[in-house]
């Protein structure tokens, strides 16, 4: 046996009846010759964290837009409390780590400048509409390593795709991820409202706090116990009480810090900053880098533009408006 038989014979013997083996993934749309050290799913973790993707992830909004201190949460921290949270949770119900991992560390590669604010403005100005989750897919697929793409397998797309809203995952990998994205960004976006002094932690629901916990390390804990108590032959779920907690939290949030005037005032900015942006490339295919000019030729300037703009950090974003828009001093050089 190599290292790769040895991995799979100890997920025959460890893992639950109802965990996805990793010899049993439905494949690459690419064959690959095995790696003789990684399982399949181990090398799409390997894949995600080395692409420039993932790497971008670092200085994209996850809330607060451009917050002035180190501490806030980015889109990539997210998404490193994502997978911690998921294989938490992976590890106390046997199902397959290393699948999980892979799901929850590239669930928000497609994600876009600016958060949600800028997936709302993609998605008004193309016509096709956008959701993040199928950028995922289009950006492991087709976008990384010069259009060639990672060449994942099937039940980690399948996770990307289905991470949040619509249909469930068709592993419970993919739905434990779905639940660790939710409880990760819950929480931390509570602690980071109450160190923006948007939200104050006696605001916080009282019954959501005495079920769940008054601080961010009870309630992720409760949150992860609930899930491994109550998930059963596969069917990932909270308890019943744990999850109206849950809901009861999550709503007040949505009713409150993501609605904040303060905390949302830069948001009619963005808007106006990707419409220039989408504006601007969509009739001038010339000024795209050539990566993004072989897609306008194969799938038309909306296709093309989007792909630009959704992989733009937040300060590429900015800068390439300033560039554009903003007029620049004209330096006269003297004797």
């Amino acid at each position: 046996m190599d290292a790769r038989q040895r991995t799979m014979e100890i997920e025959r013997q460890t893992l639950s009846p109802f965990a996805t083996l990793s010899e049993n993934t439905r494949g690459r749309a690419r064959a690959e010759e095995e790696c003789p050290l990684r399982t399949a799913f181990q090398r799409d973790r390997d894949r995600i964290i080395h692409s420039k993707a993932f790497r971008r992830l670092k200085q994209k909004t996850q809330v607060f837009l451009a917050p002035e201190g180190d501490h806030y949460r980015t889109r990539l921290t997210h998404t490193l409390e994502v997978s911690q949270i998921a294989r938490t949770a992976a590890r106390a119900l046997r199902f397959n780590e290393d699948l999980t991992e892979a799901i929850a560390l590239g669930h928000d590669l497609g994600h876009t400048p600016f958060g949600h604010a800028g997936e709302r403005a993609l998605n008004t100005l193309n016509p096709a509409g956008f959701k993040h989750y199928e950028q995922s897919v289009r950006v492991a697929q087709h976008l990384e390593k010069g259009h060639r793409g990672l060449n994942l397998t099937f039940e980690v797309l399948d996770g990307f795709d289905r991470h949040t809203g619509g249909r469930w995952a068709g592993t419970p990998e993919g739905r434990l991820v779905r639940y660790a994205d939710r409880i990760a960004y819950i929480n931390h976006d509570i602690e980071d409202a109450i160190s923006a002094g948007v939200l104050a932690e006696e605001e916080l629901p009282k019954a959501a706090v005495k079920v769940l916990g008054a601080s961010k390390s009870k309630r992720i804990t409760t949150l992860i116990t609930s899930l491994v108590e109550n998930t059963r032959e596969g069917d990932v779920q909270m308890g019943e009480e744990v999850f109206a907690q849950y809901t009861a939290l999550h709503d007040f949030m949505y009713s409150t810090v993501y609605v904040d005037k303060m905390a949302k005032a830069e948001e009619a900015k963005v808007e106006k900053l990707i419409a220039e942006l989408y504006s601007y490339f969509c009739t001038r295919p010339d000024k795209l880098p050539d990566f993004y000019r072989v897609t306008w030729e194969e799938e038309g300037p909306d296709r093309a533009v989007t792909d630009y703009i959704s992989g733009m950090t937040d300060n590429y974003a900015i800068r390439t408006f300033e560039n554009l828009f903003v007029p620049q001093s004209w330096r006269v050089q003297e004797d």
